[in-house]
């Protein structure tokens, strides 16, 4: 009778760890990122394993890259999934409804999108890639109603059997803000990453067209901000770990950072963009960012922000997806603004 009992206590203990490992709750799934874009994306694209690493060493480790092609070499270990495609254009994917059937196969949650770049080289008009990226975004937004998409102004292009390439490119470039921001959403955000401004087809790429190594660190390194950033909303980074102060240290006070770039800019008007850094020990939860314009710039279009602006004092305040920075963590806005005679950069504020 104590042997059958003991049998029994054994069986119900065995059943109850079942039962616990069938409810536990599953970890949260990796965020998902497709590279997407032609074969400076994917052959081999080694900005990507740039990118993947330094992602890693910063402490944002549950993120998986992910698409139908596999690595493609580059020496360096690095998870290397992509839906980098040589010689595609982004028209042609868009006409013959390629995108959503790799949407399906990997389920993306970030998109990085550096494409257009043999659209350019077939002088295609760029109203007619824009309107291609459109039908993409589209798409992507069916697969996942949350996407959030990094868009590049390419990188400058050069070829030797291409004298107007060069152009091309600065007119397609100088036409993506404006796209991006009319099509940017509150649910599923477009960022314009500018690929295009400190690259040097003489020094940066090997053909005038494909990056080399010089060219892989700026393009990671271009991308890492804004990636970090669209992160901040769907992954946490693992801390780093720091030695534990004495109880006399004090933490910094809190505060925070503004900073303006003139992203580009042409005659009567320019893409400016602001990175919003949460300097202080402790987490913020919104942010504000002010300036004013010493020369009558007007803002025409804002995304990543709300804008209030009276005359030339201009107030912007945070999305509802990126108002929350940890202590280190920043956000990035973007803006639209009209400009004559001349263009003299603010110095923001932020509280």
């Amino acid at each position: 009778m104590r042997r059958t009992s003991a049998v029994l206590a054994a069986m119900l203990a065995v059943a109850g760890a079942v039962i616990f490992a069938t409810t536990a709750p599953a970890s949260a799934a990796a965020t998902r990122i497709m590279p997407l874009g032609d074969s400076i994306t994917g052959s081999p694209g080694c900005w990507r394993a740039l990118l993947w690493n330094r992602l890693q060493s910063t402490g944002y480790t549950d993120i998986d890259f992910v698409g139908t092609l596999p690595p493609q070499g580059c020496g360096v270990t690095h998870d290397g999934d992509n839906e980098g495609h040589g010689g595609f254009l982004a028209t042609n994917v868009a006409n013959q409804n390629q995108l959503p059937g790799w949407l399906s196969a990997t389920r993306p949650d970030i998109v990085l999108m550096h494409f257009g770049t043999n659209d350019v080289w077939s002088n295609i008009a760029p109203a007619t890639i824009l309107s291609a990226f459109t039908t993409l975004v589209s798409q992507m937004r069916a697969s996942n109603p949350n996407m959030k998409i990094l868009v590049a102004k390419i990188i400058p292009m050069n070829p030797s059997s291409c004298a107007d390439c060069a152009q091309r490119a600065v007119n397609f470039n100088n036409a993506i803000p404006a796209w991006a921001a009319a099509t940017t959403t509150t649910q599923s955000p477009i960022t314009v990453v500018d690929q295009w401004t400190g690259f040097s087809t003489s020094t940066d790429t090997y053909d005038g067209v494909h990056p080399n190594a010089a060219g892989d660190q700026k393009m990671s390194d271009k991308w890492y901000p804004a990636l970090a950033n669209a992160l901040s909303g769907t992954s946490t980074p693992t801390p780093t770990p720091t030695p534990t102060p004495t109880p006399t240290v004090t933490p910094p006070p809190g505060g925070c950072t503004a900073t303006l770039t003139n992203v580009g800019q042409w005659q009567g008007g320019f893409q400016g963009e602001v990175t919003v850094k949460n300097t202080g020990s402790t987490a913020m939860s919104s942010w504000t960012a002010k300036w004013s314009f010493a020369n009558g710039q007007q803002i025409t279009q804002i995304w990543g922000g709300t804008l209030s602006a009276s005359g030339s004092a201009v107030t912007v305040t945070n999305a509802s997806w990126n108002g929350s920075l940890a202590p280190g963590a920043s956000a990035t806005f973007g803006f639209l603004a009209s400009w004559t005679g001349a263009n003299t950069a603010p110095t923001p504020t932020c509280a």
